[in-house]
């Protein structure tokens, strides 16, 4: 009995190493031929230290923040060191708790997951996720495919730990988790979770993250479905954290008891500041990379290769832009609203019904639904019928985007009725473009003003009228003119018919300085200049000052009858601030590689336009606007009605040069306003000439675009780290033009101020 016993139990011994030896020579052989590419190609030494992997290229703003990404994958990859010690620690603990003893494979968890058939959680260590990551596909469903795939990830494994370190793997398999969102490794996950850099996370805030490695779809807090089961991961993360030393029992058990928090902050285009800013620098990009390919040969590729653009725009000039404009143009629309009840054409004025027609027939063909319905083949009428059907949609409103159920028909005159801004400022003597407002929101109104729109400048194109008298003539603000009817005669600069331009209060009389011809924005005085020096003379001067559109030399460019972009106008009066040189805008300082090596470094282009005494009296000129003329609520100390429109009184006590215009029906309101080393220039006005205020009162210049410009100002003043000058403009040395006017008391000069005041009262 006992011998039968005792060759029962020999036969075990020998079946149990008969198994383990078996199955040892089984994964030794298999783990063979995965080596020798038995399995399918495993990378090679190069693909190792060269990994292939999408990454999004930055935006990076002149201080040194991220103010957007062009990505297939929203994948900013970071170094080790960039990671808190509290996100690792948990990583660890609850993914690899024998990380940093294993090479590669961890032999005693690949037996407890045989052992236990996976109960208590797989075998696979960090290493082997960052392989499968990067060089091997989906798990197949195929057992002995997936059998074949393993082995590949425990040979790339070990590959990957002879030729990384632990820290260096730990970081690219972070940065190569998708966190879903848009959210491609942890420095994205990091913006987009919470709002902040990777190293910047707490341990609440790393534990969440880690929980989401497990299944991120499933394990996700910004999903309602997910958050219950979100936070039970992130506890458990906690609990792993604790058993192995990173915690106490204290800390997890308050740590436990706190609720999930996130701060979702999506980066998408649409998201985020400069959104204008960043769909004009796209289109730059893509033209830069066909003119300068790879060291191979290459097109680089700006969604995918990683680059760093070095831009010129300041994050925190940006945002007060940006903040400025919704602030005002928010309470502009609720007076245009309110009016618009009354109008039974509304949005428009002055005209007819078929035009009205025609208006929201040309807005259909542009709509990207019209497109979509056209290039799917359907028929005009079954058009048609499709933009009458009510469906749900989602709509802008400055309360927020809310959603509505309206026909594609009634969307397009809803959006009809928003006015419509932009803003953009340049440091004159860098000619480094600080902030760039395209509109008033990017994902609804795709149409850039800055740089694509062209409007009629009114008389904020006045200043080069009166640059040309000064720099040729060498003109004084002092010297005066008659404020009388100006006839230009029949044929002189090849005009049709004889020219005679009204003023705009239809007041005439006396003489006026130059210096309150302009801040009062008198058309006969400027009529008067531009036959002195002659309209081609006027435009070549604009031409060198920036503007790049072609202007017919006629005479009635002087009340600014010419369409320009709003980037032509600011990077024109630049000119002025920078003592008449020109220095060409810039956006771009430099673009690098995604190792840091520099492809290109940017210098801007100067020229010299006009002297600086002749910059400098148009400076001393365009004070006198905000001094006493039609920007001079800049300097008021009280509010009329509230003060709705602006919302407080801004009180100005520092040099502002600056210029309002404003367009035949009220289309088109500007303000131009500089500081020694700011320009900035404002344009509101609605998508359609014909949509605009029925007066004059709050569809002037002044009321419609100054505030933002003011606003805009009280903010960055208000950033001390900033240095926005309040000093005066630099006086040339020797200068010989007479700036200082005598105040003229005559009843027309009174008559002129009192009329401006009049006209430019708030409501």
């Amino acid at each position: 009995m006992k011998k039968k016993a005792a060759t029962s139990f020999k036969k075990y011994i020998i079946l149990f190493w008969g198994i383990v030896l078996g199955g040892t020579l089984t994964i030794m052989t298999l783990f063979f031929i995965a080596s020798i590419d038995g399995f399918g190609a495993l990378p090679t030494f190069e693909e190792l230290e060269n990994p292939q992997s999408n990454l999004a290229t930055e935006v990076i703003s002149a201080d040194g923040v991220t103010i957007g990404k062009y990505a297939k994958e929203n994948r900013t990859p970071i170094k080790y060191k960039e990671l808190p010690q509290n996100l690792i620690d948990a990583l660890v603990a609850t993914e690899d708790e024998r990380f940093f003893e294993h090479t590669g494979i961890d032999f005693k968890g690949t037996a407890r997951a045989i052992v236990k058939l996976g109960k208590d959680g797989g075998a696979s260590t960090i290493t082997q996720q960052l392989a499968k990551n990067l060089f091997t596909k989906r798990a197949s469903r195929n057992i002995f495919k997936r059998i074949g795939q393993k082995m590949k990830e425990w040979v790339v494994s070990v590959k990957l730990e002879r030729q990384y370190t632990k820290q260096e793997i730990i970081a690219m398999y972070l940065n190569t988790q998708d966190f879903i969102f848009n959210a491609v490794g942890i420095r994205s996950a990091a913006r987009i979770y919470f709002g902040k850099e990777a190293k910047d996370l707490d341990v609440q805030e790393s534990a969440i993250l880690v929980a989401m490695l497990k299944n991120p779809r499933q394990y996700n807090p910004n999903r309602e479905i997910s958050k219950g089961k979100s936070l039970q991961r992130r506890n458990v993360v906690f609990s792993q954290m604790a058993k192995n030393g990173f915690l106490t029992m204290r800390e997890k058990d308050s740590l436990q008891m706190l609720p999930l928090t996130i701060n979702y902050t999506p980066e998408s285009h649409s998201d985020g500041y400069a959104t204008y800013f960043r769909t004009h620098l796209q289109k730059m990009m893509r033209k830069w990379v066909q003119n300068n390919p790879k060291p191979n040969g290459e097109q680089y590729d700006i969604f995918r290769d990683g680059l760093k653009i070095h831009v010129t725009v300041d994050s925190r000039i940006q945002k007060y832009a940006e903040e400025a404009v919704s602030e005002h143009m928010a309470n502009l629309q609720s007076y245009f609203f309110k009016e618009q009840k009354r109008n039974k054409t509304a949005p428009f004025y002055d005209i007819e019904k078929s035009q009205v027609k025609g208006i929201y027939e040309r807005a259909k063909k542009r709509s990207e639904r019209y497109k979509r319905l056209k290039k799917a083949g359907k028929s005009s009428k079954e058009i048609d019928k499709i933009f009458n059907i009510k469906t749900k949609m989602k709509v802008f409103s400055w309360k927020g985007d809310r959603d509505t159920i309206m026909s594609p028909n009634d969307s397009l005159k809803y959006y009809k009725h928003f006015l419509r801004s932009g803003l953009i400022s340049i440091e004159p003597q860098t000619g480094h473009i600080k902030a760039w407002v395209g509109g008033i929101d990017s994902k609804h109104f795709k149409y850039d003003a800055v740089a694509q729109q062209k409007r009629q400048v009114g008389s904020t194109f006045k200043p080069f009228v009166y640059a040309t008298a000064i720099n040729q003539l060498r003109m004084s603000p002092c010297d005066m003119l008659p404020n009388i009817r100006y006839t230009i005669p029949k044929g002189k600069y090849g005009i049709p018919e004889a020219w005679t331009p009204d003023n705009s209060n239809n007041k005439y009389g006396g003489m006026v300085t130059l210096k309150d011809g302009l801040a009062g924005s008198i058309n006969t005085i400027s009529a008067n200049l531009i036959d002195k020096v002659a309209p081609i003379n006027v435009v070549r001067l604009a031409k060198a000052a920036g503007i790049e559109t072609d202007i017919q030399a006629n005479p009635s460019i002087a009340l600014g009858a010419v369409d320009l972009s709003l980037f032509e106008m600011v990077s024109a009066y630049s000119t002025f601030a920078n003592k008449g040189l020109r220095v060409s805008p810039m956006i771009i300082t430099s673009i690098e590689d995604k190792n840091g090596t520099v492809l290109k470094d940017f210098v801007p282009q100067t020229q010299e336009v006009l002297s600086e005494e002749s910059a400098f009296v148009i400076l001393n000129l365009l004070e006198g606007v905000t001094a006493s003329g039609s920007g001079i609520r800049l300097r008021s100390k009280w509010t009329s009605g509230g003060n709705a429109v602006t919302g407080f009184p801004y009180e100005f006590d520092n040099a502002i040069a600056g210029k309002t215009g404003t367009t035949q029906n009220q289309s088109d309101g500007w303000f131009m306003g500089m500081v020694p080393n700011l320009a900035t220039g404002v344009w509101t006005g609605g998508e359609d000439r014909a949509t605009h205020f029925e007066g004059i009162t709050k569809g002037q210049g002044a009321t419609m675009s100054l505030p933002s410009w003011a606003l805009f100002m009280k903010k960055c003043y208000a950033d001390k780290t900033l240095n926005i000058s309040k000093e005066e403009f630099e006086k040339p040395e020797n200068l010989s033009i007479n700036i200082n006017c005598e105040e003229k008391a005559d009843i027309e000069g009174k008559e002129i101020k009192k009329t401006i005041l009049e006209e430019e009262i708030d409501f």
